[in-house]
Formats: structure tokens, C-alpha cells, sequence
């Protein structure tokens, strides 16, 4: 063997452990994510999915220096506190808790591990963060909306049908955001001379009993305030709408897209992509406390023209000159 070919491969066996040992000895951390959505919902893999990937544009690969333990519909406090026992106990670096139920359960679990939230609403108000310029704690992360957007809704609602005298407003009295949603609709519903009715939106059975219940008297509309109770039972409540010819707003833009009339709220898939970056930056040492909670960045209109034109609805102009998407 000639002498450079044999320094060269000297060179490369000592460079070659190094770079081993380098990959070998770099830290593996674990991510803990606490999902609302069920594990078939296509809405929480877009979730899940933006997260991952906002992960892995700043550098974090899944079985490389990342483990990410998700566990699927924490949709109410009973599944939640299930789920923040069991992933708290394999002992996270970080956690993703997704909803107002995964949030409480886990602050009643630990207040220890790092926590980024999203989807909450008035996470103040909940007692989640001190204040949302310095959260304070373990946990800052992404709200939701202000109860002031639900005032929206009814107005939505009106302009698309003016024939509505009547609102039955979809929400899950059980939790905090379901009674703030309801009484800015109430107040503004009040003004709009529409008389509301709220319904539990906690079991199928009940929904399609209370729909169809209402819809006997005509002028009617549905208002769906948001929850994950409405998420989950999405599908069956825009069948119900449908069915009993009953113009709806719905709360985020998901909705519209499976089939509702029109849809005015937030976009759910961004804050879980920007939850990777405030993932990021606990997992390189900052202090969850000391970063503050961010708002919605945009909110959306959209309309879905093929369910307009099944209630035979005519969409004023104006409506749809200012939406983000029109579905036909």
C-alpha cells in the first residue's frame, strides 16, 4: 500500500469513531403531546403534522435527538387527567397540551414540567398564566381567541340569513369558554332581536334530539360557539343543519371545509407550528414563564356555496367579497 493511501485511511478511521461517538452522545429529549382530537380526525393529524414538521425544520429529527409520545382525544377532564398521569410520568422534557380539559388536568398533575399550550381560551381567566406578557410558571403558549370574537357570529348569521328570528347556540356548558362564548351571543343576539337557545353539545343522542326539537318553529339558525365537544361531533351537527334546513356559523374554518355554511374563527393548524418554536427554545434553556402568550395571528371567513345553494340561500355580494375562501 502507498504511503498517502495508507495516512488517508489513517485519517479516516480517526475521524470516522469521532463522528460516531459524536451522533451517539447527542441528547435524546422527549416531547409529550396531549391531543384533543381522536387519532382518526383528520384535522388533528394536520395538527399533529405541522408541529412535527416545525420540529424538524429547526433541527429536531424523531429517533435521532427527539421522542414525541402523543396521546389522542383528551377531550374531556376524565380522558385528560387519564392521559397528563400517564404522560407525565414518563417523564418529558417538554409537554404539548392541546384544549382547556389537557391544560387543567395537567396543572392539577404537575407544575414542574414545561408546558406549551394551544387552543386556549383566555388562558388568564382559566388560571393557566399570571398574565400573558410574562406568563409566569411552567406554561405559556398560544390562545385561542377572546370571547369578544363570539359577538361575531350571530352578526354572520344574520347577514347570510336575515330571515333568522331564532338561534339555538351549540355549546358545553361544563367548561368556562362554553358560558363566556354564550353570553357575549347572548348580548349581541340581543341587539340583533334574535332570540337565542343555548344546547348541550356533549353527547350525540342529545344534539340530534335538541336540533330537531327547535327546528319545529321556523326562522331558526344554529350558532356553533367552540369546544372540543362541537369539534368531535362536527360531522353529525352539520348532517343535523343540513337535514333540518337550518342556516349555521360555525367557529373555526375546518368546519366549512366538512360541509358547513359558513365559517368565521381563527386557523387551528398555525399555532401548532409555531408551538415547535417556543418547543424549541424550552428545550435550549429558556424559561417557559418568561415568554409571553401569543393571539391568533389571523382570522378567516369562509364560505361553502354548495350548502348555501341546498338551504337556498343567496350569499350577499358584500359576504362574499370579503371572505378568505369560498368553497363551491
Amino acid at each position: 500500500m502507498r504511503r498517502r493511501s495508507f495516512i488517508t485511511l489513517l485519517g479516516g478511521a480517526a475521524v470516522w469513531p469521532l463522528t460516531a461517538r459524536a451522533q451517539q452522545s447527542e441528547r435524546m429529549r422527549r416531547i409529550a403531546v396531549l391531543m384533543l382530537y381522536p387519532e382518526n380526525d383528520p384535522q388533528g393529524q394536520l395538527c399533529a403534522t405541522a408541529f412535527r414538521q416545525g420540529l424538524q425544520k429547526l433541527g429536531w429529527v424523531v429517533g435521532r435527538n427527539a421522542r414525541i409520545d402523543i396521546r389522542w382525544g383528551a377531550v374531556d377532564a376524565e380522558s385528560s387527567r387519564s392521559y397528563a398521569a400517564e404522560i407525565v410520568g414518563l417523564a418529558p422534557d417538554v409537554i404539548v397540551a392541546s384544549g382547556s380539559a389537557a391544560m387543567g388536568a395537567l396543572q392539577q398533575t404537575t407544575l414542574k414540567v414545561p408546558t406549551v399550550f394551544v387552543a386556549i381560551v383566555d388562558p388568564v381567566g382559566a388560571g393557566f398564566v399570571g398574565n400573558l406578557a410574562r406568563p409566569g410558571g411552567n406554561a405559556t403558549g398560544f390562545a385561542l381567541f377572546e370571547y369578544s370574537l363570539g359577538g361575531k357570529w350571530p352578526e354572520l348569521l344574520k347577514e347570510i340569513a336575515p330571515s333568522v328570528k331564532r338561534a339555538a347556540v351549540l355549546r358545553d356548558p361544563s367548561l368556562g369558554l362554553g358560558t363566556g362564548q354564550y353570553a357575549i351571543i347572548q348580548a349581541v343576539g340581543h341587539v340583533l332581536g334574535m332570540e337565542l337557545a343555548p344546547i348541550d353539545v356533549r353527547d350525540p343522542g342529545g344534539i340530534e334530539h335538541a336540533i330537531a326539537a327547535f327546528a319545529q318553529v321556523p326562522n331558526g339558525g344554529l350558532i356553533v360557539s367552540a369546544s372540543p365537544s362541537a369539534a368531535t361531533h362536527r360531522d353529525l351537527i352539520i348532517t343535523l343543519a343540513a337535514r333540518h334546513q337550518l342556516p349555521a356559523v360555525y367557529p373555526f374554518p375546518y368546519f366549512a371545509r366538512s360541509g358547513g355554511l359558513v365559517a368565521y374563527g381563527p386557523d387551528l393548524v398555525d399555532p401548532y407550528r409555531r408551538a415547535s418554536g417556543y418547543v424549541d427554545r424550552i428545550l435550549k434553556g429558556e424559561n417557559p414563564g418568561d415568554i409571553p402568550v401569543q393571539a391568533p395571528v389571523k382570522y378567516e371567513t369562509l364560505i361553502n356555496l354548495t350548502t348555501a345553494k341546498v338551504l337556498g340561500l343567496e350569499i350577499p355580494p358584500t359576504l362574499l367579497a370579503r371572505a378568505d375562501e369560498v368553497i363551491e
